[in-house]
């Protein structure tokens, strides 16, 4: 999976808010000065030559619909950055994550009842 641009993913999380919109609704969604349309639809057809976004034609105008989800794109980017900066190794990731990030001990613990639920439900499944 290609990795979108600032861009594009400026434009992937308006169309995973709003689910589907016309270009006029994407815009609107710009804060002020926002991309002129044809820099925009530019964008969209990229995106969609990409895989990223769908749409539907009505009449003259477009109507645009995110093709990818945003937790799976999310989860490609992740892993993709696990493989290639951290081996593929998963504790060398997390290892890096709370080394690197300044967590309160409130989301230290909040992080480790995560991981202890994920455990248990992955002995579940043995």
């Amino acid at each position: 999976m290609n990795q979108l641009n600032k861009s594009e993913l400026q434009i992937m999380k308006y169309l995973w808010k709003i689910e589907k919109g016309f270009m006029k609704q994407i815009v609107e969604e710009f804060p002020n000065p926002a991309p002129a349309y044809t820099t925009i639809s530019t964008l969209l057809t990229r995106m969609d030559n990409k895989g990223y976004v769908g749409f539907e034609k009505l009449g003259r105008d477009k109507c645009y619909y995110p093709i990818i989800q945003k937790n799976a794109y999310f989860t490609g980017q992740v892993k993709s950055m696990v493989t290639d900066f951290f081996n593929n190794s998963s504790s060398q990731f997390a290892s890096f994550f709370t080394k690197n990030a300044d967590f309160s001990v409130e989301e230290l613990e909040e992080l480790q009842r995560l991981v202890e639920t994920k455990i248990e439900e992955q002995k579940k499944t043995i």
